[in-house]
């Protein structure tokens, strides 16, 4: 997106505040972007040109960590498979403001022949709710990203096709579900309801203008700042990747 010249004008369109990328697929060296007012945190993956996270925020952030909690980590024993160990991967980045704790998230995907469901379902779910949760203890919590799941039947174009394969089968929805059992939020949903609404597209076979998608992208947040959302969005005209934006506006 950068290398398209599209990523300012998203900026200029949206004015944002804060914005969370994943799958940077870069270190902060080799950015290309300069955005005026905005403060970079980085976290990049240990393997070159892949996953990754950053924060470019106008507030200043009280604080800022990479990864999950050494003791989370311990406890749910995320400690990798035969693709790695997302740990080493650059997939969550929490900053804390003022009235509550973001957190941007690139979950890891199950793969096309559910090689990594196990370390998602049993491992990195559960600690990446608990890690929420716990922010949660101390103040209120946004939580946004790539979470590499399909909710619902509505968060699809074709469900019944897809029964079961990556981003739809039981285990991964089951892992959203607990972040909503848990007192978190699906802000999308507070406004929009009913299928039609994607924010990631397959390349192929014109997906993306036959709206042939799903929604994958998203922001939650604590039960506690629902009543603050004043809108959360989906932007499908902003093009520059197969996922396109989703945006959050709080009354804080």
């Amino acid at each position: 997106m950068t290398r398209k010249g599209l990523f300012e004008p998203f900026v200029d369109l949206l004015q944002p505040d804060v914005i969370c990328l994943q799958e940077t697929k870069a270190q902060q060296s080799q950015s290309e972007l300069d955005l005026t007012g905005f403060e970079e945190h980085w976290n990049s993956a240990e393997k070159k040109g892949y996953s990754g996270t950053a924060i470019f925020s106008k507030p200043e952030p009280l604080a800022v960590t990479s990864g999950l909690p050494e003791e989370v980590i311990a406890q749910y024993q995320v400690i990798g498979d035969a693709f790695g160990d997302p740990n080493e991967e650059g997939r969550v980045l929490t900053a804390e403001y003022d009235e509550f704790f973001l957190v941007t998230v690139y979950t890891p995907n199950a793969k096309e022949d559910l090689g990594r469901l196990s370390l998602r379902h049993k491992q990195w779910d559960p600690a990446f709710l608990a890690h929420t949760s716990s922010l949660a203890e101390t103040k209120p919590v946004v939580f946004c990203g790539d979470l590499n799941v399909a909710h619902t039947p509505d968060d699809l174009a074709n469900p019944k096709t897809n029964v079961g394969k990556k981003g739809f089968t039981d285990e991964e929805r089951e892992g959203f579900q607990n972040f909503l059992n848990a007192g978190f939020v699906d802000t999308f949903r507070l406004f929009h309801q009913g299928n039609g609404f994607y924010t990631w597209w397959s390349n192929f076979a014109n997906a993306r203008s036959r709206n042939i998608g799903w929604r994958i992208d998203y922001f939650l947040v604590s039960e506690t700042l629902a009543s603050r959302v004043v809108a959360a969005d989906i932007h499908p005209d902003i093009m520059g990747s197969d996922h396109c934006p989703v945006s959050l506006v709080l009354d804080v």
